[in-house]
């Protein structure tokens, strides 16, 4: 290159130098030595085009200061209080250190997000706030995370009902108990103080409240492992586990990175009353895969099937007629079940706990926890399944019943139940009989027993028939007293005189009391007076038997015979017919010819 040529470029960088204005040259040099003041009041006359490029710099380095906005700030200067902040603004801001205890390595070069709360105040300071700033960048980010699903941390701070306070982006967010992990959690003020990856999960814009899940996050990892883990999985296979949680039904068990369940009828051969008797939280035992449902992830564990079942182990010697002991593990209407060895259990049904054909609850004989002694009265193998008696153990009352309760003899029982037909009593345990109502009274009319007796009353009786094969006993209380009909056959014989009053006037008659067990029925020919007026309630006279039936107690008289002849002679001679035929069970007013007679008198003179 010549010489010539050297002159003239080095004079072109010159000429380019000196057409560069200051403000070019160093803009933030020159915005700073502006005398605003002199530019304000119009002392300093700039040129327009001067002025173009003075708003066109400060449009590129300052920031709008608008109030409620948020910009980001440098920090120039840290004193003892307060935090210096430069935003490219003509004044720079301060903000309370206060504000940034959230974080005490703060510094100055940081970068901090600010809001303009006053762009000026009376005194020309640039007003800021850092914690509000943070407040509405923290929503936005909140929002942003719950709509993509990003993951964020966040600072546990306390406890609170219910969960967790968590600072997520400067945001007190709350994560409920039940979102902490996939198990259940025992100390919350383990997690106080630590960082933790969350989900946001919830967001109530009204409430301006935030939920947050560290659950979520676990459980994804686990559904994955959960797939891979079921796909390795097969039945009867023996894997260990930690027991995770235990309920009244059951017990969960980690099998490392997915759960099963024991139910609590897999865990023990014996009954339990609650999985806590077996295994405790956090204990490691070896359990079998009984089944397993791929699409739902659940997976039925045992841990009883890891031993034998306790019959194969059974003592082989053992037959039905052998005594065994045992304890009352559970109780029902209709018995009670008898655990013999561990695991296996007999059933004494309740009519096998007493010879008395009586039958009551089986909790009038045993209580759960008792321990019995039994006698094996079915057993069988294959079923498993055995049945036991405790009446066994003591001799059968009936074996000599005919010795103890021959035929007509006399005894006390107490009343254990009722029947429409009859009342059953009790002689001794074992030992029932039934008394029919027709045998419970000689003169008294009874529909049910019940309005005669009362359970748990002591009747007298007498054994009446006795059935040693069937069991039976036909009892008789009526008998134990003697019969007042037998004396009332002499004293009201046909053709006997009485007097008495008309008690009540009946459907073709009346009756009268003779005494508190005979009351005659007169037939309305037969309360004719000798004037011919008939007798009324009330009215006291004289009458004669003119029939009277022992077994169906029943007694005819009549006022008329007295002193109408033809009626006297057929009373003799229906008298003489009845004592003629006296040996005789049935004696009615159809068997004796005289009486049907004067029926048919009777009817014709009515007529």
């Amino acid at each position: 290159m010549s010489e010539e040529t050297k002159n003239t470029d080095v004079q072109e960088v010159e000429n380019a130098a000196v057409a560069q204005s200051p403000a070019q040259a160093n803009p933030e040099q020159f915005l700073k030595d502006f005398n605003w003041h002199n530019y304000e009041e119009g002392i300093d006359p700039i040129e327009d085009s001067k002025l173009e490029e003075f708003e066109q710099l400060v449009a590129e380095n300052f920031v709008d200061t608008l109030n409620d906005e948020v910009v980001d700030g440098t920090v120039i200067n840290i004193t003892d209080r307060d935090a210096i902040i430069d935003i490219n603004a003509k004044s720079e801001g301060v903000i309370s250190l206060n504000e940034f205890r959230y974080n005490p390595d703060l510094k100055v070069g940081d970068k901090v997000e600010v809001l303009i709360d006053v762009r000026e105040d009376s005194t020309g300071q640039l007003v800021l706030s850092h914690r509000k700033a943070r407040v509405i960048k923290a929503w936005d980010r909140v929002n942003g995370a719950h709509d993509t699903g990003e993951i964020v941390n966040g600072f546990v701070k306390c406890r609170t009902k219910g969960g967790m306070i968590v600072d997520v982006f400067g945001i007190e967010a709350f994560l409920p108990g039940s979102q902490i992990d996939v198990k259940p959690i025992r100390d919350y003020d383990a997690y106080v103080g630590k960082t933790m990856e969350f989900k946001v999960v919830k967001i109530n814009h009204e409430f301006k409240n935030v939920v947050v899940s560290h659950k979520a996050l676990i459980e994804a990892d686990i559904e994955e492992q959960k797939k891979e883990i079921i796909g390795q999985l097969e039945k009867g296979q023996v894997l260990e586990g930690t027991v995770k949680n235990v309920t009244s039904y059951g017990v969960f068990v980690d099998l490392g990175g997915v759960d099963g369940l024991v139910h609590i009828t897999d865990l023990s051969w014996s009954r339990i009353n609650h999985p806590n008797e077996i295994v405790e939280l956090d204990q490691k035992l070896n359990v079998v895969i009984l089944d397993f449902d791929e699409a739902k992830t659940r997976i039925q564990l045992g841990l009883k099937q890891l031993k034998p079942h306790p019959w194969e182990a059974l003592d082989k010697e053992l037959k039905v007629g052998d005594k065994v002991k045992g304890k009352v593990v559970v109780i029902a209407d209709y018995g009670a079940f008898i655990e013999v060895e561990e695991g296996v259990e007999g059933l004494i049904h309740v009519s096998e706990m007493s010879w008395s054909t009586h039958l009551r609850s089986a909790q009038d004989f045993v209580k759960v926890g008792d321990q019995v002694e039994a006698v094996i009265l079915t057993l069988d193998r294959e079923e498993r399944k055995m049945s036991l008696g405790i009446k066994q153990l003591t001799p059968d009352p009936w074996t000599d019943i005919t010795t103890k309760y021959p035929v007509g003899s006399r005894h006390n029982g107490i009343v254990r139940n009722f029947t429409n037909f009859g009342v059953f009593v009790e002689l001794e345990e074992g030992i029932d009989g039934l008394i029919y109502i027709s045998d419970l009274s000689w003169t008294k009319k009874i529909k049910h027993p019940s309005d005669f007796t009362n359970v748990g009353d002591t009747l007298d009786v007498v054994v009446l028939e006795l059935d040693v094969e069937g069991r039976k006993l036909s009892l008789g209380h009526k008998q134990t007293e003697e019969n007042p009909w037998d004396k009332y056959e002499a004293d009201f014989a046909v053709g006997t005189k009485h007097t008495a009053k008309i008690g009540e006037i009946v459907d073709k008659g009346a009756t009268i009391d003779f005494n508190e067990d005979i009351i005659a029925f007169v037939p309305a020919r037969h309360l004719e007076k000798e004037d011919g007026s008939k007798l009324k309630q009330g009215d006291e006279a004289e009458f004669q038997i003119i029939e009277f039936n022992k077994e169906f107690k029943r007694v005819v008289a009549s006022h008329t015979s007295l002193f109408k002849e033809e009626e006297a002679k057929i009373v003799k001679q229906a008298a003489k017919k009845a004592s003629s035929s006296a040996s005789s069970e049935k004696t009615t007013l159809g068997d004796i010819d005289a009486l049907a007679d004067l029926k048919a008198k009777m009817e014709k003179g009515e007529n």
